[in-house]
């Protein structure tokens, strides 16, 4: 890795497909360090002010260290400062302060799942056919095992993110541990199945990988599209998928989108999905987001008036994570301050809410990062004077997206090359070309601008 940004981006991505930290831990401790130098074996991390830099590293040190060996392949210590960045003053409408010493009240509330059970989750048109499959393989009406594993073995559920598919899965984790303690109910994510393999082979242990996961009576795995072009990772989920289902054991997966549009998903791993049963989650509708919302107060006990549930409600509609964030801010300026909830303060933690979830600036080098990746090849080679086939394809890619979704001018383009802008012409105009008569080279390149444009 080219610095220890980088690194750290990576060693990130491990701590937030890590099954114990959620997504609310992550987005509010970890996600906002920075780092800072990696020096004798010692990574030091820098948090935005020493509240934070006690709270995350007692909450999540160990999460921080075993991520880093994931990534690394070998144990680092771990040191936390206050990053030499003035702290961000309070805004005015006092959400920087609140957040931080509302985490600290909240932090067991979020960092546990006790939520997300069937009890607690929102059924509505938009969710009712997959919330009636998870409860018929958990066991909750008694439906017999027969039944469950030969007519719901895999459950394969799939939808946008925020939708409430990762609640589903803990749900049937907490009614089946709850029921059956002696079953081995083993919950992962893609990612985490990727990291976990990756850590085994490196330490000569697949033997305990095996057993861990095709011992299981149940497994469920999120994102399962995380495993798609990863071959040796596909090889591992094939034996284990069909291990398991040999033996009877149930198997439930969900996934940003059905089985058959994952692009480099092996074609043998989609028709094993295809054996069970599939069903689809979509935005809730409105009747559906209010009631999400009024359940979220009443976990917080927060006496959350209808107009102000109603705005929250109209204006969120895609993500009930959004929508339970939303609900989450409303509460801590409730709890430090003389206000109580109200139609100003909804409208002022709606907008913060919709900002936050605007997509990261597009930049160049992401785009190189992003290119070089999916061509194996290093971002730097894309800039350099190299000219083997690989390399070149990849740049000339990398400059026709740059082109298409930056919308800049062959001359700026050319700059970040360090090339003429007429060379950057000919290669837009070769990849246009090419795409035309290469199917796979076409694919590849909608791919990446799609997932470019997607986070």
């Amino acid at each position: 890795m080219d610095s220890f940004y980088e690194l750290f981006e990576n060693v990130k991505r491990a701590c937030q497909a890590d099954p114990k930290v959620s997504e609310v831990g992550y987005n509010k401790w970890i996600k906002s360090l920075e780092a800072q130098k990696f020096e004798n074996g010692v990574a030091v991390l820098a948090a935005a002010n020493d509240f934070m830099r006690r709270t995350t590293e007692e909450a999540y040190a160990d999460t921080i260290r075993r991520a880093f060996e994931v990534v690394l392949g070998f144990p680092v210590e771990v040191e936390f400062v206050v990053s030499g960045k003035p702290v961000a003053k309070e805004a005015a409408d006092g959400f920087t302060e609140i957040e931080q010493r509302m985490a600290d009240l909240l932090s067991a509330h979020q960092r546990s799942d006790y939520e997300l059970t069937f009890e607690n989750f929102i059924k509505g048109k938009s969710n009712e056919l997959a919330y009636a499959y998870c409860i018929a393989v958990s066991g909750k009406n008694n439906l017999s095992s027969r039944t469950s594993r030969t007519v719901f073995n895999p459950l394969f559920i799939y939808g946008d993110s925020g939708l409430g598919k990762t609640h589903l899965l803990r749900a049937i984790e907490h009614e089946v541990r709850k029921n059956y303690p002696d079953f081995n109910v083993i919950y992962t994510t893609g990612e985490s199945f990727t990291n976990e393999l990756v850590k085994a082979i490196t330490d000569e242990d697949t033997y305990s990988f095996h057993e861990k996961y095709r011992n299981a009576d149940f497994l469920l795995m999120d994102d399962v599209q995380f495993i798609a072009g990863k071959e040796m990772t596909q090889e591992e989920f094939f034996h284990t998928f069909n291990d398991l289902y040999t033996a009877g054991k149930q198997i439930v997966i969900t996934s940003d989108i059905s089985p058959n549009r994952i692009k480099k998903l092996e074609e043998r791993i989609k028709t094993r999905f295809s054996l069970g049963v599939q069903a689809d989650v979509q935005p809730p509708d409105f009747e559906t987001r209010m009631a999400i919302v009024k359940r979220k107060a009443e976990l917080l006990d927060l006496n959350l008036p209808d107009p102000v549930a109603r705005i929250i409600s109209e204006k969120i509609k895609n993500n009930i994570r959004q929508l339970e964030g939303a609900v989450n801010k409303i509460k801590g300026l409730t709890m430090f301050s003389n206000e109580l909830p109200s139609i100003s303060m909804a409208q002022r933690v709606i907008k913060e809410t919709l900002i936050d979830a605007q997509p990261a600036e597009i930049t160049v080098d992401r785009i190189l990062n992003d290119v070089s990746a999916a061509f194996g090849v290093q971002a730097e080679d894309l800039r350099s004077a190299n000219r083997s086939a690989q390399i070149s394809l990849a740049r000339k890619v990398a400059i026709y997206i740059i082109r298409e979704v930056k919308g800049l001018s062959f001359t700026s383009i050319g700059e970040e090359f360090k090339r003429n802008h007429s060379t950057m012409t000919i290669s837009y105009a070769d990849i246009k070309e090419m795409m035309q008569k290469n199917g796979d080279l076409k694919e590849t390149v909608d791919e990446l601008i799609n997932n470019l444009k997607a986070i």
